[in-house]
């Protein structure tokens, strides 16, 4: 997975800030909207983007920023869906402060992923759910009402093209997740966000990150 650029080795270092889309203005003393913990607490958060897209890159970098701050974060996989754990370790992530549970499908990890969140010991719980997912809504509700009483951010990846049905009515924000090459050894990672129930739709966020070896 493609790792910052200015920042060797480490995620989370943003080149360009997020910015707003199509034309809407910001407005004086409104904060910018940003891909970090602190606006996906207590949210149901999808991104979509296959194996091909940033969506591994920009959920390691939320999990090197909840690290940071001192929270742990949980990583849960179903099926074949997973990181590579050097990429992840050479991108700064502490491997031995991020439980990771693997299980069999999309169902089984929501279920595993309401017992973390329902501990209320995480800042962050990633869900790679891989193709084809999908959650039943009673247990959706529940993921909803943990990460709200606990302002845990649940982080859904799913390998969904832009134009496909959210994974659900109560995601709060959904993003879809690319990346461009624009060197040699450096990737653009971007995420448009296509729902936002808090700020509204149409605002995007990038890095430019370094892309492993086998990328390069």
């Amino acid at each position: 997975m493609p790792r910052p650029a200015l920042d060797l080795g480490k995620f989370g270092n943003v080149v360009r800030a997020a910015s707003l889309l199509d034309g809407q203005a910001q407005r004086a003393g409104e904060q910018v909207a940003q891909w970090v913990p602190e606006e996906l607490a207590g949210r149901i958060v999808e991104l979509c983007g296959g194996r091909a897209s940033s969506a591994l890159t920009m959920a390691m970098g939320l999990v090197y920023r909840v690290q940071r701050q001192g929270e742990p974060a949980a990583w849960v996989s179903a099926g074949d869906a997973t990181f590579f754990p050097p990429d992840a370790a050479l991108g700064g992530i502490d491997l031995e402060a991020l439980p990771v549970v693997r299980v069999r499908d999309a169902h089984q990890a929501a279920r595993a992923a309401d017992k973390l969140a329902r501990s209320g010991a995480f800042g962050l719980v990633v869900l790679d759910l891989g193709e084809g997912a999908s959650v039943p809504t009673p247990l959706m509700r529940r993921l909803q009402k943990w990460a709200e009483a606990h302002d845990t951010a649940l982080l859904c990846l799913t390998h969904r093209p832009a134009e496909a049905p959210s994974l659900s009515s109560l995601v709060s924000l959904r993003g879809v997740a690319g990346r461009e090459r624009t060197g040699e050894d450096r990737f653009s990672c971007r995420i448009e966000v296509t729902r936002d129930k808090r700020r509204g739709a149409g605002w995007s966020f990038e890095e430019v990150c370094c892309g492993p070896p086998g990328l390069r």
